[in-house]
């Protein structure tokens, strides 16, 4: 019997034996494992590394995420596309490739795929085809179905490093120079709003994980999320609220929108809004500009120059105000802006760090402070270059009154 034929054998013998009406635990199911393996004679012959793995597979298959599991727990991977049951890729390493192996049937993805789902509290189904999840370790999860996806379930899972990134490691890696890591530094610890932007997988939620690092720790921080992936360390006052999405048992939505306006009531030093992406800009602007300083969010774009212009537009999505209020009260709320892009070979760099120094005749004043600057490739295709001193902060009062030059 070939190996795939004996693993969907065996997983039925174990499933009968345990009988799932009631709750088991890991244990008992490993332990059903090893009774019906030991009573498969064929096995017998068959090398230890192999059958040690085929227990594995059963485990996965029946308690965690199946074919999946090997990729969430690989830290190398920072990426997993499922397109249907046939065609998976990972991005290992800073490459992407196209698995030789796929679901045994469109019924186990979609297994998985509601375990994942119950897993965080929300619903996906033909009437709610799409979703934000997360998984146990901080992954994050989006799930598209039929009948909007026509080939078959799309899954992309987003995996987070196992340990928080540090500046250090961001310097090492020449991602940032310590010119402008120190400056940064500078800027968080004075309550400068930063609003960090940059296209998909540019590092956005990364380097603002990095940022958090440097607010001090007596702070009362509330992060608000879609679906909660920051890693935010060493800050024991810190109060996390992700939103919900309505269900058939008849909970209703709970908007980021809402969750802005109900934790300027819990007495917060900063804000963090995981990412501004529609309406809810307009609530987070108020909170920029009611004394909440030091607050911090993302969003995507091709510049930071971009950024603004997106932002004007995602205020005018949950409002209808004239365009010279929106861009004053953009100029006075975000302070600086950084930009983050990836580059050709795939790195992850700081592309620029821009000031709002205000806003004259109805158009923003940009003060360029850090430029990267692409000074040619190595033997290897990795691109040289750094971020170049551009000019010097005008607004520098929060500076002072932090007491930082």
């Amino acid at each position: 019997m070939e190996l795939t034929e004996l693993k969907k054998e065996l997983r039925r013998r174990v499933q009968e034996k345990m009988n799932f009406v009631k709750d088991v635990s890991d244990a008992e199911v490993e332990d059903a494992i090893d009774e019906i393996m030991l009573e498969t004679g064929e096995l017998t012959v068959w090398p230890v590394d192999v059958r040690r793995r085929l227990k594995k597979e059963l485990f996965d298959s029946l308690r965690r995420l199946d074919i999946l599991q090997i990729f969430v727990d690989d830290s190398s991977v920072t990426e997993i596309m499922i397109n249907g049951k046939d065609h998976i890729f990972v991005e290992q390493d800073g490459s992407l490739r196209e698995l030789d192996i796929g679901f045994e049937s469109a019924e186990k993805l979609q297994d998985v795929i509601q375990q994942i789902v119950a897993g965080c509290n929300r619903v996906v189904n033909e009437a709610s085809p799409i979703v934000d999840a997360r998984l146990p370790n901080g992954s994050r999860v989006n799930i598209v179905m039929n009948p909007v996806a026509l080939n078959g379930p799309i899954v992309t899972i987003r995996r987070f490093p196992d340990k928080p990134i540090t500046m250090d490691r961001l310097l090492r890696s020449g991602s940032v120079s310590p010119e402008a890591a120190g400056f940064l530094e500078k800027l968080v610890r004075a309550k400068y709003n930063i609003f960090i932007s940059g296209g998909t997988g540019s590092g956005k939620t990364t380097f603002l994980n990095v940022l958090s690092c440097y607010i001090p720790s007596e702070e009362r921080v509330i992060t608000i999320e879609d679906s909660a992936e920051l890693q935010l360390q060493g800050l024991p006052n810190l109060v996390r609220l992700e939103t919900r999405n309505s269900n058939v048992e008849g909970c209703r939505e709970i908007t980021i929108r809402e969750l802005i306006r109900s934790s300027l009531r819990m007495r917060p030093d900063r804000i963090i809004v995981g990412e501004v992406r529609g309406p809810e800009a307009i609530d987070m602007l108020q909170c920029l500009n009611t004394g909440h300083d030091g607050s911090m969010s993302t969003g995507h774009a091709n510049s930071g120059k971009d950024m603004l212009a997106r932002l004007e537009n995602m205020v005018l999505m949950g409002m209808d105000l004239p365009l010279a209020a929106i861009r004053q009260q953009i100029a006075s709320g975000v302070d600086i802006i950084v930009h983050l892009g990836r580059l050709r070979d795939k790195s992850r760099r700081v592309l620029e760090i821009t000031e709002v120094a205000g806003c004259e005749n109805n158009e923003f004043r940009l003060n360029p402070l850090f430029l990267f600057e692409e000074e040619g490739e190595d033997g290897e295709g990795r691109i040289l270059g750094r971020l170049q001193e551009k000019g010097v902060l005008l607004h520098g009062d929060k500076l002072k009154t932090a007491g930082l030059s």
